[in-house]
């Protein structure tokens, strides 16, 4: 197991449930040893004006679930994990339904977390490929 404990969904999702995370409706739905799932509904928050599902949108539900999937597992007393570098390949276009992200580590580090973000649509269908970076810092350097 990767995690620094054994988390639940309902910790995962006290987490997920403020601020952007909230407003978009983005829930973890299963931990494993070695990843997480994470799901966002698409509805009007998330589509671009043409009705499907916005690339900004796909962008912050994988560096959210990265950036919390690091946290689960550095010691957040004296560490916080925050984003270094994403990018996103969108693979397909999504209007409706439930979006469902797999995160899983490609590098833990000490100082730094790299994970393989892939997202599907209802019929498994591959829309978004990411991979998230992310920083390991002394919480005294976090603002």
């Amino acid at each position: 197991m990767i995690w620094h404990k054994k988390y639940t969904l309902e910790e995962v999702n006290s987490i997920f449930d403020k601020y952007m995370t909230k407003l978009l409706d983005i829930k973890a739905v299963e931990i494993q040893d070695n990843h997480i799932i994470a799901t966002m509904p698409i509805t009007d928050h998330v589509r671009q004006p043409f009705g499907i599902l916005h690339g900004g949108a796909s962008v912050v539900l994988a560096e959210s679930i990265g950036s919390v999937a690091s946290n689960l597992i550095i010691d957040t007393d004296k560490y916080a994990g925050v984003g270094l570098d994403i990018n996103a390949n969108h693979v397909r276009s999504a209007s409706q339904g439930i979006l469902k992200s797999i995160c899983s580590p490609l590098h833990i580090g000490k100082t730094t977390h790299v994970w393989d973000i892939k997202m599907y649509d209802e019929k498994e269908n591959l829309i978004c490929i990411s991979r998230l970076t992310v920083a390991i810092i002394e919480k005294s350097r976090v603002l």
